[in-house]
């Protein structure tokens, strides 16, 4: 929000300088983005008199110009402006000045043979408006030589502040007026208490049908109005705010909005049917805001209408075809209270932002609409004349008048310096708070401008932060003596290894939204989706089920920009319902493979892209460092409907706990995100890895190499085609647990010899002796377990 230094003056009576006013608003937690003041784009441009004015001897549009300065010795200058001429008075650009519009630098230049040492400027060219077809013309008593910047008033410094949504009461100018005399830096003017009783009962009836969105409206009609431009110093307080001036009218509710942070509207009566009503709209009403868009609209949403249609999208943007111009004589003025969510709701639904928008959805003044019709009323009156009805008042904001039970002594335990109770009394009162004393604590009435506080630690926060945030001494922890012990968790340690392991194999690691748009998070939702009920925006709207579509899109402008390979890793949360429907959150890994595994040659010919076997190799290294019995997991059914049927498997611990989904990506899915060819995804559940039992962190056991070399063996089996080699290979290894250290699967084989209907795997068969070397009788043994699993699993030796 930006205000100018007189516009702070208008309501805050202080001699501070724009310097002080800006470490005060820092200090006290409403920040200074920036500070600018036009006076510095100005310098170098000052009031001249023209003396003489001849046409120039080599152009028919140019004149030579003798200009006073005030100093006796007048200069030559050069225009082509078609008013310029002796006698007038105007702004002369001197060498040395930047033009504010271009950024050009004045000098002394020759322009058709014809030395000019400056140049006399148009409003355009110094920013103040949009006429350019003359030069500026001041009044004929303007003092000679003097900087114009001072002479037009326009030496007053902007801050640019960064209001946090919590302050809606620091919307307007006089919110932060008010915040800055409680610091102590000046004496907050009040607000003007005159009542417009009305002439006439308001012609135009005014009505709420939609209580819940518009619980208040007031409103009244003022006839005979003028609405021609503003008055001068309205307009610079609006450019000082950012505004362009548009007319009388307009131009006094956006005054009002920023001043007091109170939106309102102003309807030509003329272009009204009947009555004028707030209520929801109707399924496939729309309307034509003022920014010349035209809006579908739905029945979420709360517009003001008569009985032509919809004039007014509520409390964001009114319609085009209502707004006041310049031949409006009578007016309709609205002044409401909308709810917040709603207001909220339909902004994101539309996509559309407004200076009203932001307030209301912030939570406006309940308390105020009443004084901010009035106010309305007497600018109308003072500048555009005419004659006001009776107020109407439709309906009740919500109640204010909320009590908080403090404590004085909270400041020292909660905000951490001691505040005398006679200065916490003063800073609550200069904020608006009311105060009474009730035995043992403070009876707090919340003022209406501050929905934000809800409880002690509220008032806690007001106290410190007009006190002095600066105040607030540093204290060191306590220390324990000795060496610190390890902070970390061991699910932190976990992930620690995880991170460091995916970066190790070459995987890039990504940082997505926790939020998706509904489409992408409900192609990879196996139950209900935590859907935010106030999002940032409609296409952050449903917390991720999972970590893959994220990495899938972020995948996607990869390769859309080129990348012909894309390895994404990310480490997050995902928001899962866990038992009676409460909120389950598992940290998780995500992995996704896209592109070519392995990049053109001339030698290799054309690429190769990744495959489910590539997501399995990246899922058991990573298993491996996050400390998972990689050598007990259970290779099992489908991943899910995401996945490409007959490409995808889990990996578990016993049937029920999952460790990891992976495989190639559906081709529909693939197309849902726009990612042409296979892509592969893996994704980890790090929590439902087990942890080491007997030990807080996780520790590599000791290395000491076998003094006996290996043996090993190969076994061919037959076993039914539709047989899982990784549950053969299981049972294999763990045929004999004290002599098997390892077991392999080498080849698979289909075709002559092999009966229909079944196939024959190869598994090498890996044996270690710890105390003596195996005889034959040894391994015959172990031959006979392994036979004797396999046989479980309905395999038999291939003869």
């Amino acid at each position: 929000m930006k205000l100018s230094l007189s516009w702070l003056k208008d309501h805050l009576d202080t001699e501070a300088t724009s310097t002080e006013i800006a470490a005060k608003l820092n200090a006290i937690g409403l920040e200074v983005e920036g500070m600018e003041n036009p006076a510095e784009a100005l310098a170098g441009f000052r009031v001249a008199k023209v003396l003489t004015a001849q046409r120039h001897p080599d152009a028919d549009k140019l004149q030579v110009l003798s200009v006073d300065l005030g100093d006796g010795q007048p200069l030559q200058v050069v225009c082509g402006a078609p008013n310029a001429r002796a006698g007038l008075v105007g702004v002369l650009g001197t060498p040395g000045a930047v033009v504010p519009s271009n950024g050009m630098e004045m000098r002394k230049a020759a322009i058709r043979g014809v030395e000019s040492n400056g140049m006399m400027c148009s409003s355009r060219e110094l920013d103040l408006g949009d006429d350019h077809d003359g030069i500026i013309e001041l009044p004929a008593d303007a003092p000679i030589g003097t900087e114009f910047a001072t002479f037009a008033d326009l030496d007053d410094p902007v801050f640019d502040l960064s209001i946090t949504p919590n302050r809606p009461d620091c919307m307007g100018v006089y919110g932060i007026a008010r915040d800055l005399a409680a610091a102590g830096l000046g004496t907050l003017k009040p607000v003007a208490d005159a009542v417009h009783a009305g002439s006439y009962p308001c012609p135009v009836e005014i009505r709420s049908d939609d209580r819940e969105g518009c619980p208040a409206f007031f409103g009244r009609v003022i006839k005979g109005v003028t609405n021609g431009e503003s008055p001068a110093w309205m307009q610079a307080r609006l450019k000082s705010a950012g505004q362009r001036p548009i007319s009388a009218l307009v131009d006094i509710t956006n005054y009002v909005m920023l001043t007091y942070g109170r939106p309102s509207h102003a309807y030509d009566i003329a272009k009204l049917a009947g009555a004028i009503v707030a209520r929801r709209a109707k399924p496939g009403e729309g309307v034509t805001a003022l920014n010349e868009k035209h809006y579908l609209l739905d029945d979420s949403m709360t517009v003001i209408a008569d009985d032509n249609g919809v004039h007014d999208i509520a409390g964001i943007m009114g319609g085009e075809h209502s707004g006041c111009g310049a031949d409006t004589t009578d007016v309709l003025l609205e002044v409401a209270y909308f709810d917040p969510e709603r207001i909220a709701h339909t902004g994101r639904a539309l996509t559309l932002t407004s200076d009203a928008r932001s307030r209301f959805e912030r939570g406006v003044d309940t308390d105020f609409l009443g004084t901010g019709l009035e106010i309305l009323t007497g600018l109308i009156l003072d500048i555009c004349g005419g004659e006001a009805s009776e107020a109407v008042h439709v309906g009740a904001p919500p109640a204010g008048g909320k009590v908080v039970r403090y404590e004085p002594a909270l400041a020292e335990t909660l905000g951490g310096v001691s505040v005398r109770e006679d200065e916490q009394k003063r800073i609550l009162a200069a904020l608006g708070f009311e105060i009474a004393e009730v035995e043992d604590h403070w009876a707090v009435t919340v003022p209406s401008w501050r929905p934000d506080v809800d409880g002690a630690p509220d008032i806690v926060e007001e106290v410190i932060r007009i006190h002095g945030l600066d105040d607030v001494p540093s204290v060191a922890l306590p220390r324990a003596e000795g060496v610190a012990k390890p902070t970390a968790t061991p699910l932190q340690s976990r992930e620690r290894r995880v991170r460091r392991a995916a970066a190790a194999r070459g995987l890039h690691e990504a940082i997505t939204w926790s939020f998706l748009p509904m489409a992408e998070a409900e192609a990879f939702a196996d139950e209900p989706l935590w859907v935010l009920a106030n999002p940032i925006s409609e296409d952050m709207k449903a917390m991720r089920p999972s970590l893959i579509p994220g990495l899938l899109m972020a995948a996607q402008r990869n390769m859309a920009r080129g990348a012909s390979s894309v390895r994404l890793f990310e480490l997050g949360r995902r928001y899962l319902r866990g038992k009676g429907g409460a909120s389950d959150e598992r940290l998780t890994l995500g992995v996704v493979l896209a592109g070519e595994r392995t990049p053109r040659s001339w030698q290799q010919g054309k690429a190769q892209g990744f495959d489910a076997f590539d997501a399995k190799a990246e899922v058991m290294a990573l298993l491996e460092a996050a400390g998972a019995p990689v050598g007990n997991l259970m290779v099992m059914n489908e991943a899910g409907a995401q996945y490409h049927p007959g490409q995808s498997a889990t990996l578990r611990l016993g049937p029920k706990n999952v460790l990891a989904r992976f495989g190639t990506l559906h081709p529909a899915v693939a197309k849902q995100f726009d990612i042409d060819g296979p892509v592969v995804v893996a994704e980890i559940d790090l929590e439902a890895i087990p942890a080491k039992k007997g030990a807080a962190t996780f520790t590599r056991a000791s290395y000491t190499p076998p003094s006996l070399q290996a043996v090993s063996r190969d076994f061919a089996f037959l076993v039914p085609a539709d047989l899982p080699a990784g549950d053969l290979v299981r049972v294999v290894k763990g045929a004999d647990k004290k002599r098997i250290v390892d077991a392999r699967l080498f080849d698979v084989f289909t075709g002559q010899g092999v009966p229909e209907g079944q196939k024959s795997l190869a598994i090498e068969v890996t044996m270690q002796p710890i105390e003596a070397t195996f005889t034959d009788a040894d391994l015959k043994a172990v031959s006979d377990a392994v036979t004797a699993a396999a046989a479980k699993q309905g395999a038999t030796l291939r003869g």
